[in-house]
C-alpha cells in the first residue's frame, strides 16, 4: 500500500519549487500526495526565515502536528520533517524544542530526502539532522523526475499551466538584514543544458508560462564553477525564449545593482518575456540603503527605472520595501514615500524590519519602536494602494489579454502579462475557455488588487 505525504509550504516561490521537487522525489519511492495532513504518513513543513512572522507560524504548526501525531500513535506512525531555511538556521534546536520532529533537512540536503527516510524506517536513526552547505555543491538535474513522476490523468483536474524552474540557488550579496547567504549558501548556478531540457519537458506537458527562479537571477553564471561560465542571464533568457510552444516567460528576483543594459534590452526584444519586472528597492534613502549594504543609491535605481521604461514603455514594475530599518529617520522614510510616488510601482510587498539570526543588522543599536514601524508601514501601504488603483483604473473599458488559470461554472480567473489578476464572466453565447488558453477580457471594474470584466 502506498504511503501518503503532505507538504506544507511557507514563504517564497523558491520554497514552492523545492516542495515540488520533494514531492517528485517521494513519488519515485512509493508516496502519493494528499492535501489533508490527517491522512498522511509523512508530513513535511517547508519553511521560510526571511520574516520573523513566518518562523512563528512554523512553530505554531509544529505544535498542532504534535497533537496529531500523539492522537494516532496507537494506530500508525506519522513522521514529521522540517525543511527549508528555518531548518537550516535552527538545526538541532528544532528537535530540542519539538522532540516529536523526526527529520530536519537543510536547503542543500532536500535531494537526500528518500535516503534519509529509508534510514529512519529501518530504525538506523531515531532523529536525523542534515544541514551541510557545500561551496562546491552542484544542483542535480530534475529532468528524470519530470519524465517519471505520474501525472494527474483525471479530466476533472487541470494540469498546471504555470511552473517554476530553478536556475540558481544562494546569494553572495550579504545585505545586512538578510539571512539568505547563511540559509541557502553561496550562489550556485545550474548548467544551461539542464535548464533548457527542463523547460522543454514542461512545455511539452502543456505548461504555457515559465518563471525562472533565483535569489539574484542577474548573477546567473558569474560566480559558480559548475555553471556555463560564458553564459549570462540575458543569454539564458534568450535561449529559453526560443523554446517552441512557450507563451510567457517571467523571472524573479533581481538585484538592482546587477541590472545591466543587456537584461533591459531583453524586455524590448523578446516577445514571450512578460512586461512585468520585480525589482526590490527596499528604501528610498541613500543613508538606509548604505546601511543595508545594497550597493546602489536611490538615484541609480531611478536611472535604471527610466531606462527600463524607455526600452519598454508598458512595463509594470513591482518592488519590495522594508520600513523601520535601524536608524531610519522620518526624513529617510519620507524619501521612501517620494521614491514610491516617483516610480509609481504597480504593486509592492512591504514589511516591517525584524531582526534575523546571523544578519549583521541584528547588532545595530538604533532600533525603531514597533509603533513607529507600524505607522510608517500603514502610510506606505495606503499610498501604494492608491497608486495600484490608479494604474488599474486606466484599463477600464479596454481589452486585456490573460492566461486563464482557473474556471468555475460561468466565471474564471486569469492573469495579464503585467501580472494583474483578472476575474471574468462569459459574454452571452460564448463558450468557456479552458485553463491554459490565452483570451481577452473587456475590463468593467478596477480595484487596487484585481480587475473584473467580460471574456470576449
Amino acid at each position: 500500500m502506498a504511503k501518503v505525504v503532505h507538504i506544507k509550504t511557507f514563504g517564497c516561490q523558491m520554497n514552492e519549487r523545492d516542495s515540488e521537487i520533494m514531492g517528485q522525489l517521494l513519488s519515485q519511492n512509493g508516496y502519493v500526495y494528499s492535501d489533508m495532513p490527517e491522512a498522511a504518513d509523512l508530513i513535511l513543513v517547508n519553511t521560510c526565515s526571511i520574516r520573523d512572522k513566518a518562523e512563528q507560524k512554523v512553530y505554531s504548526l509544529l505544535g498542532q502536528l504534535r497533537e496529531l501525531k500523539e492522537k494516532n500513535r496507537h494506530f500508525r506512525q506519522i513522521r514529521i520533517g522540517v525543511c527549508g531555511c528555518v531548518a537550516q538556521q535552527e538545526g538541532r534546536k528544532i528537535i530540542e524544542r519539538m522532540p516529536h520532529v523526526d527529520l530536519v533537512l537543510g536547503t542543500q540536503q532536500l535531494y537526500q530526502l528518500p535516503a534519509l527516510l529509508d534510514q529512519l524506517e529501518k530504525g538506523e536513526l531515531h532523529h536525523k539532522v542534515a544541514l551541510d552547505l557545500d561551496a562546491n555543491f552542484a544542483i542535480p538535474p530534475f529532468q528524470q523526475l519530470l519524465r517519471e513522476t505520474p501525472t494527474q490523468k483525471s479530466s476533472a483536474v487541470a494540469r498546471p499551466v504555470q511552473r517554476y524552474v530553478n536556475i540558481m540557488q544562494g546569494c553572495n550579496n550579504f545585505c545586512s538584514y538578510c539571512v539568505v547567504p547563511y540559509t541557502r549558501g553561496r550562489e550556485i548556478s545550474r548548467p544551461l543544458a539542464d535548464i533548457l531540457e527542463e523547460v522543454e519537458l514542461l512545455v511539452a506537458q502543456g505548461v504555457r508560462e515559465i518563471t525562472l527562479l533565483g535569489q539574484n537571477v542577474n548573477s546567473y553564471g558569474k560566480t559558480n564553477r559548475v555553471a556555463d561560465q560564458a553564459i549570462t542571464f540575458p543569454d539564458l533568457l534568450r535561449a529559453v525564449a526560443l523554446v517552441q510552444g512557450l507563451k510567457r516567460l517571467r523571472f524573479t528576483t533581481s538585484h538592482p545593482k546587477d541590472l545591466d543594459r543587456g537584461l533591459i534590452r531583453c524586455f524590448a526584444e523578446l516577445e514571450v518575456l512578460c512586461p512585468h519586472f520585480h525589482l526590490p528597492v527596499q528604501s528610498g534613502s541613500n543613508q538606509v540603503l548604505a546601511r543595508m549594504n545594497r550597493g546602489y543609491s536611490a538615484e541609480e535605481y531611478l536611472a535604471k527605472v527610466e531606462e527600463l521604461r524607455r526600452m519598454r514603455p508598458d512595463i509594470a514594475l513591482a518592488t519590495d520595501f522594508i520600513v523601520g530599518f535601524p536608524g531610519e529617520s522620518e526624513q529617510d522614510f519620507v524619501a521612501t514615500i517620494q521614491l514610491l510616488q516617483d516610480v509609481r510601482f504597480h504593486s509592492s510587498f512591504s514589511f516591517k524590519y525584524s531582526d534575523r539570526p546571523q544578519a549583521r543588522s541584528t547588532g545595530f543599536a538604533d532600533k525603531i519602536a514597533e509603533d513607529i514601524k507600524s505607522e510608517r508601514l500603514a502610510r506606505l501601504q495606503q499610498k501604494q494602494t492608491e497608486i495600484s488603483l490608479a494604474w488599474n483604473i486606466m484599463l477600464m473599458h479596454k481589452k486585456v489579454e490573460i492566461l486563464v488559470e482557473h474556471i468555475s461554472a460561468q466565471t474564471g480567473r486569469g492573469r495579464s502579462a503585467a501580472n494583474q489578476v483578472v476575474h471574468f464572466q462569459l459574454q452571452p453565447g460564448r463558450s468557456m475557455p479552458a485553463v491554459g488558453d490565452i483570451t481577452h477580457v473587456l475590463i468593467e471594474h478596477a480595484g487596487p488588487h484585481s480587475l473584473r470584466g467580460i471574456a470576449q
